[in-house]
């Protein structure tokens, strides 16, 4: 209930009794997935380079050899 804008305030009625944001322990597991899936997709942006590389490697093979 502390976490959620209220309509007439437009804040967290938290912040308006706090003075500050409210953490919640959620974030920090959070944090830890994107930077679990930002590695996955770097890893995956680097096969993806390996593939095209060696793709267009075959196609020049196959030019050179069809002509």
């Amino acid at each position: 209930m502390n976490n959620k804008i209220h309509m007439a305030t437009k804040v967290l009625p938290f912040m308006e009794n706090y003075g500050r944001e409210l953490r919640i322990g959620a974030d920090i597991r959070r944090k830890e997935k994107v930077k679990k899936s930002n590695r996955i997709c770097r890893k995956n942006e680097e096969s993806t380079r390996e593939s095209r590389s060696s793709i267009e490697e075959g196609i020049k093979e196959y030019e050179e050899t069809s002509r």
